[in-house]
């Protein structure tokens, strides 16, 4: 994984994302280590397939996505014994016909969830997972900007914020367990555990990092790549800043929620 740590997850992500991202994404993926995947696995809305690269020894995955920018990319990261263009509203397989399904902030992005939801029940196999992650009920107040407002009286300033927030980051959904398990009841699945991570001073990180992290982003569009130097000398100074965020246990509330749901056996 190119580094002398065994799963150093935040460093095989930051070497090749942006800093805020990649404490996000490695934080997910050191959960993942500890989660048994059957194969065949369904990554629905693989993206770029960067997570599923980084991820922990697993079976080879299926990967879809509505772009096709990023499934260009996808395959030549070669993540995905096959990536293909398609809806989670539609997906192109037979029923019952994946072990596991995985969704690794996407469904925050969908407007309309019923009939993706119903899609995983149907092309999951009984007795299957579906592990997928969102932001929380506490994504929008643990914005450090919104919170500082709110701290001071104006809570019409921070409302706009977080709706600011939410419009650049296109979420449609920041909604608590409740919701979610009511959601997975709705599709017939069941949901068997549940956990927030990503504390306020971790969500910081990621709320500045979409400011600050505009030069990487003009990298991306020039050379192709995120960090041209992806090196520890490089990124030392980085890496210092969030590996205590990428440490922290479990808090009680978190920015962010993931999920471990079955479709139960006939």
């Amino acid at each position: 994984m190119g580094c002398a740590v065994v799963d150093d997850f935040l460093w095989s992500h930051l070497k090749d994302l942006p800093y805020f991202r990649a404490l996000l994404r490695a934080v997910e993926a050191r959960f993942y280590r500890d989660i048994p995947l059957a194969g065949p696995i369904l990554d629905l809305g693989c993206g770029d397939g960067h997570f599923a690269s980084a991820m922990p020894a697993h079976p080879p995955f299926v990967g879809i996505d509505p772009w096709w920018g990023p499934l260009v990319e996808a395959r030549r990261r070669e993540a995905y014994s096959l990536a293909g263009q398609a809806s989670g509203a539609a997906m192109p397989f037979p029923s019952e016909h994946f072990a596991t399904v995985v969704s690794n902030s996407v469904l925050e992005h969908i407007p309309d969830l019923e009939p993706v939801m119903a899609e995983v029940a149907r092309v999951l196999r009984p007795g299957g997972q579906f592990v997928f992650c969102v932001p929380s009920d506490y994504f929008l107040i643990f914005l450090s900007i919104s919170r500082g407002l709110r701290r001071v009286g104006l809570s019409g300033p921070a409302r706009a914020y977080e709706a600011f927030f939410n419009r650049i980051s296109r979420h449609h959904h920041c909604d608590d367990p409740a919701t979610w398990k009511a959601r997975l009841d709705a599709a017939s699945l069941r949901l068997v555990k549940h956990w927030y991570y990503f504390s306020p001073g971790a969500l910081a990180t990621l709320e500045w990092g979409h400011y600050f992290g505009l030069p990487s982003l003009v990298t991306k569009k020039l050379f192709g790549r995120w960090i041209l130097a992806p090196t520890r000398a490089n990124l030392w100074l980085t890496e210092k800043l969030v590996r205590p965020y990428y440490k922290e246990p479990l808090p009680k509330r978190g920015a962010y929620l993931f999920f471990i749901a079955e479709k139960p056996k006939a």
